[in-house]
């Protein structure tokens, strides 16, 4: 037991001093020793002892006392009523949570109140909508070995999404856990940890859950021939744990008098009372079934969030291109842009259904209107089917199928195949809906045992048993104007209140007309109350029968919530139309608004390289963020497959290949693309080497982590690829990184074949144009006014004549003797290389004698001047001239300057 979670290890020792309620506080936390326990007493979840301290610090509330007869300690509670947000912040903190309520009514019991944990909360197995992100799936991964295979499987614990794969290098692995992003990984016994990302919690589950009998067992509860859905053992393994783990933390809501080792038990004993009806349907899928994107090119191409700390949510491409109606067109969306597909008749599929629905403007805008009256139909029948929906639940499943039928209209008439099969499998569930429609109110109650649920006319017991209450209720209401006329007390009143029940009262100057059959209740200040036999009775026959009409209304509730869970697999078909739909018309609404082009998808023959011909190309995220946007043209084909793109920095290379990648990636998703035209072969693989970044906690500077992501390039990129290379060898010498820069470029071209777009500083790497066959450059138009640089943002064949980097200084405001200085430098430079190339060891005749270093007497070189007249200090000058100015980056050269003039002003 973690001594921060639970109780300290002296009361531990003293387990048989404690009082009942820390006795079995202590109990609970022993059971569940890696979570954090919410103890409830009364209206809060209280924390004891360090994991108080803990909770407190954590989620800044108070810290408090308790104290009893073994002594003194701490204490902090959260209300339940707002227990979902503090739970939030404790799984944001790396924590589970084990909730622990009170099983008994604390007036039905002479001693301590039981509780039993009902619930544990990982961040990996949430099923609570408010700890949820709707538009977006929550995963919890299970990998397993099997030999040299790993077994890796996901489950949506919150919708039923399951999927698996295997892999033998542990890097594949690593890629579809960046792609799935999984909140919570459990990992087999002799499982590798290191391809989970480091913002993903690691939970050791127990060992049996991995055996491979046990797993076959379980999955065959599950599925129906399991082991020919799944490839491998390794598959098999990671997918049965995987249900294992979801059993044994959903077991909490049913089993909470169980112990922890119990409840184990009980998933592998394949306790049919642990089993998750809503998982229906498994999905095995090979990665090289879609284009692959590892976390580098994920995070470079911002697909789900900005590079930038503190760039807009908006500013990426599921933000640009998300224009669905509902949370599960969000969630499909989303998945289709983490594995966008490689067979073109599917992806022509999707694009044959946008082009239709872009067209049809009526119908489109018909159809996301509708969408926004369905729900969450995923989350909303695994609620059902773990009995936790309430009345207004399937009041929401009921309204969503009451917009089926408008949907299916609107899809009456479609020409594409992709709509027409949507237009099949569109089921409204009329029986479902009827079902509901029939019994439940329109407008239910939260509570599900409190009455007010079930509809009048369903149910003929039901109805009964509200009669009689209705008539006693009535009776009720007469008795005030009979007892006022019997008693001739004006001022009787007939009440009633939660402890006494119903009662007459009657004010103290009226005592004397109380009649004799009146029986004193309860003694006011100004007044008496008072009960009848008669009144006593029918109080009982109203009491039993509001109580016998709201049990009645719950076990009513049950059997219906039951019926609707036994068709959980027509709803999931359901969703899942409604989710393809949603996102294809998101993706026609977005090609109408912003100009979207169909692109032509050409086959691949055999290893041939890939065609990219893109006419009017503009980056889908940035085009949304600037007043103005400039397109390119792209033309990239197996003998011209290596571009080397040169230009100044804020010319626009960099947002060119993303551009670039994007529109690849867009169009292989199934949507259109912003783009006037292209022509694309679908791309096996997405590489991107693109910005700087470090790992300091790995250990990694930022010139390691750059080799690492070239060392993945070269090592699997193919003909089938497309490489995005940004300022390669910047993080080394500028001779090493030349050299490593022409040596990645010479073997992308003649070892690997990919389709490269090269953006360099490196100037002299243009020249490998004239040698590499598939090689050409390509650089920015720039232009210069006044001193000041002017950045067309266009790109042309050829090389740049320059990299302009003093004036980019300029324009971003460096001091301006820095860049005075710099002027002079490049000047030097320039000077110096001519000469060189000229007569080398010579001076050129033109030179003038006043831009060289002054000489002393002995015919040394002296100093050159600051600006204040003064002598540079002579390492300072000897730095300076040693600087190959030539061969710098702008951005290495104003780093060398900031650093020189910081030795002048010591």
């Amino acid at each position: 037991m973690d001594p921060a979670l639970g109780p300290p290890n002296a009361m531990a020792e003293k387990r048989d001093e404690l009082t009942p309620m820390m006795a079995q506080y202590h109990d609970l936390c022993a059971r569940y020793d890696d979570a954090i326990v919410l103890f409830q007493v009364g209206d809060f979840y209280e924390t004891f002892c360090g994991a108080a301290e803990r909770t407190a610090r954590l989620l800044e509330i108070a810290l408090t006392s308790r104290e009893d007869s073994t002594g003194e300690y701490p204490m902090a509670g959260i209300p339940i009523d707002n227990a979902e947000s503090y739970i939030e912040d404790l799984l944001e903190a790396g924590y589970r949570v084990a909730v622990a309520d009170q099983v008994e009514e604390p007036g039905e019991t002479s001693g301590v109140v039981e509780r039993a944990v009902t619930r544990v909360i990982t961040p990996g197995t949430l099923t609570e909508d408010e700890l949820l992100a709707s538009d977006d799936n929550n995963f919890v991964a299970a990998l397993a070995r099997e030999n040299e295979r790993l077994g890796l499987a996901f489950l949506d614990v919150s919708t039923g999404d399951f999927y698996a794969t295997s892999a033998t290098a542990r890097e594949s692995i690593a890629d579809e856990l960046s792609r799935f992003d999984p909140s919570e990984a459990v990992v087999g016994p002799d499982a590798p940890t290191t391809p989970v990302p480091d913002d993903c919690m690691v939970t050791p589950f127990d060992a049996r859950a991995f055996d491979r009998e046990r797993v076959g067992a379980k999955l065959a509860a599950y599925f129906r021939n399991p082991d020919a859905l799944l490839a491998t053992d390794a598959e098999i393994r990671a997918c049965g744990a995987l249900l294992s783990y979801a059993e044994y933390v959903r077991g909490g809501e049913h089993e909470g008098e169980r112990g922890d080792d119990e409840r184990v038990d009980a998933v592998f004993e394949g306790d049919a009372g642990q089993r998750l009806e809503y998982i229906t349907q498994l999905t095995r899928y090979d990665p090289r079934e879609y284009l692959l994107l590892d976390a580098v090119a994920l995070r470079s191409l911002e697909l789900f969030e900005p590079r930038t700390v503190h760039g807009r949510d908006d500013a990426t491409l599921i933000g640009v291109l998300d224009e669905t109606a509902s949370a599960l067109g969000g969630r499909r969306l989303r998945d289709w842009l983490r594995r966008p597909l490689l067979e073109p008749a599917r992806i022509e599929a999707r694009h044959d259904a946008v082009a239709e629905l872009k067209a049809a403007v009526q119908q489109r805008e018909e159809l996301h209107e509708r969408l926004r009256e369905v729900y969450d139909l995923e989350r909303l029948i695994g609620r059902i089917s773990r009995e936790r929906a309430n009345a207004r639940d399937l009041r929401s499943l009921r309204d969503t199928l009451a917009v089926v039928p408008e949907i299916r209209a609107q899809l009456a008439d479609a020409d594409c195949g992709r709509l027409r099969k949507l237009h099949e499998t569109l089921d409204p569930l009329s029986d479902v809906r009827e079902l509901i429609e029939d019994a439940i109110v329109a407008e239910p109650p939260i509570e599900i045992t409190e009455g007010g649920i079930i509809a009048e006319g369903y149910d003929n017991d039901l109805d009964e048993v509200r009669a009689t209450a209705r008539d006693g209720k009535q009776w009720i209401d007469d008795l005030e104007a009979r007892e006022r006329e019997r008693t001739g007390i004006d001022s009787l009143k007939v009440g009633h209140n939660s402890v006494h029940g119903y009662y007459i009262e009657v004010t103290n100057p009226n005592l004397e007309a109380v009649p004799d059959d009146y029986q004193r209740r309860q003694t006011l200040k100004n007044s008496e109350r008072f009960v009848t036999p008669e009144l006593k009775s029918r109080e009982d026959e109203i009491v039993g029968a509001e109580q016998r009409a709201d049990d009645r209304e719950y076990e009513l509730f049950c059997e219906v919530r039951r019926e609707v869970a036994a068709e959980v697999e027509r709803v999931q078909a359901l969703a899942d139309a409604l989710a393809n739909l949603d996102a294809l018309v998101s993706l026609a609404t977005v090609a109408a608004q912003y100009d979207y082009c169909r692109p032509d998808l050409l086959e691949r023959e055999g290893r041939d390289g890939l065609e990219v011909d893109i006419e009017g190309g503009r980056h889908p995220v940035v085009e949304r963020t600037q007043e103005s946007f400039v397109p390119n043209d792209a033309n990239l084909r197996p003998e011209r497959r290596l571009a080397v793109i040169t230009g100044p920095n804020m010319s626009g290379k960099s947002t060119y290949m993303r551009q670039v990648a994007q529109i690849v990636l867009l169009a292989q998703v199934g949507s259109f693309v912003p783009a006037q035209a292209a022509r694309l072969t679908p791309v096996d693989r997405i590489f991107t080497r693109v910005g700087a970044s470090d790992d300091i906690a790995g250990g990694r500077s930022t010139f390691m982590v750059e080799m690492d992501e070239l060392a993945t390039i070269l090592r699997d990129a193919d003909e089938g690829s497309l490489v995005l290379l940004d300022e390669v060898g910047r993080g080394t010498s500028t001779a090493d990184g030349m050299a490593i820069a022409q040596a990645i470029t010479e073997h992308l071209h003649d070892a690997v074949g990919a389709t490269t777009l090269f953006a360099t500083h490196h100037h002299p790497l243009t020249e490998l144009a004239d040698d590499l066959a598939a090689a050409f450059t390509l650089h920015f138009e720039v232009d210069q006014d006044g001193g000041e640089v002017v950045f067309y943002h266009e790109i042309a064949p050829g090389a740049a004549t320059g990299s302009y980097g003093v004036e980019v200084a300029t324009a971003a405001g460096v001091p301006e003797d820095v860049v005075d200085r710099a002027r002079e430098l490049v000047a030097d430079a320039a000077a110096a290389e001519s000469g060189a190339d000229g007569n080398a060891g010579e001076r050129t005749d033109d030179t003038d004698s006043s831009d060289r270093p002054r000489a002393d007497a002995d015919g040394e070189s002296a100093a050159p001047a600051t600006a204040d007249g003064g002598d540079i200090p002579a390492d300072v000058a000897a730095e300076l001239r040693a600087l190959d100015l030539a061969h710098l980056t702008p951005v290495e050269a104003l780093t060398e300057l900031d650093r020189l003039k910081q030795l002048l002003e010591e």
